[in-house]
This record gives C-alpha cells, structure tokens and sequence, in this order.
C-alpha cells in the first residue's frame, strides 16, 4: 500500500489548476513509458473545474488524447445526456474539445442504453468492458494510470458510501441502489477496483469537506468512512484547499 500524501493550494481556484497542471504531466509521463495513457474520471464541483482548466491549458496539445483511454469510476444511472451524469459534466468540460478516440471512451451505461433500466446489468456490461480492455495477466481490470476521487461530505468515494453494502463488493463494477445522496441508482467502481490504479487522488475542496478529510486521514475505518479506505499501487494523493485540509495535522501538509 502507497503511503498517502498532501499538498495544500491556497483556494479552490489553484486547486483545480494545479490538478490539471499535474493531470497533464501524468498522462505525458504514461505515454512516454507506455505509449498510452489511462485515466479514471470523477464528478463534481471540483472535477468540472479541473476539466475545464485542463482545456484551457496550452500543454493540453503535448498529450496524445488518441492514445488516453478514459474511464468513469462512478456514474448517475440516468439517460444519457442528462446534465447530472458525471459523463455530460466531462463531455463539456473537456472531452469534447480534445481529439480524443471514441473508441478509448468508456462511459458507464446510461439507464436508457443496451443494458436497459437495470443497474445491475449495467454495471455488469462495464465489468466486461473493463475484463476486454484488461492488461496482461489481470482477467478483470486494464492498467489505470491515475483515478480521481472526489470527496464527499460523508467521506464516501465514487458511489461507496458509509455502511452501505457495496462496500463489501468484490466485483469490479457494481450497482448502487437506496444511495442516500440523489439520484438513489447509481453504478460505481468497487474499493477492490479502485485500489488497483497506479495512483489514487482524492481532490476535495471547501470547508464542508474538512471533517471527513480530517478524519481518512487519521485513520477512520474505511465502512464508516470509505475515503479512508482508498489507495494507488504507487502513490495516494490528496489534492486539497485551505478549506478542505482545515482538521488536517500540520505535519501532514505540503502547502504550494
């Protein structure tokens, strides 16, 4: 397991620049290792906005987005299209305006798609789109470079939320239903899935998020707090602002 880091920005502004400023960096890094690059997307606030700063960079043109796959570590199980999809907030932002190939986009499928208004057979469907893109000698999962996180209020990550049962889910992929955070269907990634990523960043900004932040990274049990529970094969990274890191122990913290 990666021992976690912390790296401090003044605001959520240079929070999302300097996420996409290292977004960048990485996905150049993976492509000159590998030839490809992969990453695993998030949504919310801050999300959108690194997207959007990623766009206006101009080293955004540096990266190969032919050879980046792109993936969704949880999704709102709603049509597509829909404002609220984590898929719609990043098409916008972003994956519109760069070359990307359609075919190197994994969208989780959308409650009106091949899979119909089951969950579980969507989440299902993207575990094997997930097993076909698989790397050498691992059945289930490819090789995912980075996968962001955002943080919840109550620390949950992705679609693992406090207590609820998907948290004891072993498959890659898994339905989410009674989410206490709307819209109640959801399809998420699983911790397992999730703990396989080269590198992990948990990106949370404001002061609503300073508790469960504080607490992961005192150690809180990962049922109770999932964020606690997350980790990248080679690094953990908590991109955070003033706000967020608020009950983070000063030792802790790398301020830029």
């Amino acid at each position: 397991m990666s021992e976690a880091t912390v790296a401090v920005h003044a605001d959520a502004d240079l929070l999302a620049q300097a996420v996409a400023a290292r977004l960048l960096v990485k996905l150049l890094d993976a492509q000159a290792d590998r030839g490809e690059a992969s990453v695993v997307l998030t949504g919310g606030r801050i999300a959108a906005a690194v997207y959007r700063a990623v766009a206006q960079l101009p080293a955004r043109d540096a990266v190969d987005w032919s050879r980046v796959d792109v993936w969704w570590g949880d999704e709102r199980f709603l049509p597509a299209g829909d404002p609220e999809r984590n898929e719609t907030q990043a098409r916008a932002a972003l994956l519109d305006v760069v070359p990307l190939n359609p075919d190197r986009v994994h969208p989780m499928p959308a409650s009106d798609g091949p899979a119909g208004n089951d969950p579980e057979a969507a989440a299902a469907a993207y575990a094997e789109e997930l097993a076909r893109a698989a790397r050498p000698g691992h059945a289930a999962l490819p090789h995912f470079d980075v996968l962001m996180l955002g943080v919840g209020e109550d620390g949950h990550v992705a679609s693992v939320f406090p207590e609820h049962p998907v948290h004891y889910e072993s498959r890659p992929c898994s339905a989410v239903r009674g989410s206490p955070k709307p819209p109640a269907v959801r399809t998420t990634l699983t911790l397992p899935a999730i703990n396989t990523a080269e590198e992990v960043w948990l990106v949370a900004g404001g002061a609503d998020k300073a508790r469960a932040v504080g607490m992961a990274l005192a150690g809180a049990g990962p049922v109770q707090l999932p964020a606690a529970g997350v980790h990248g094969v080679d690094r953990t990274r908590w991109l955070l602002d003033r706000a967020a890191a608020a009950d983070v122990p000063a030792r802790l913290r790398s301020l830029r």
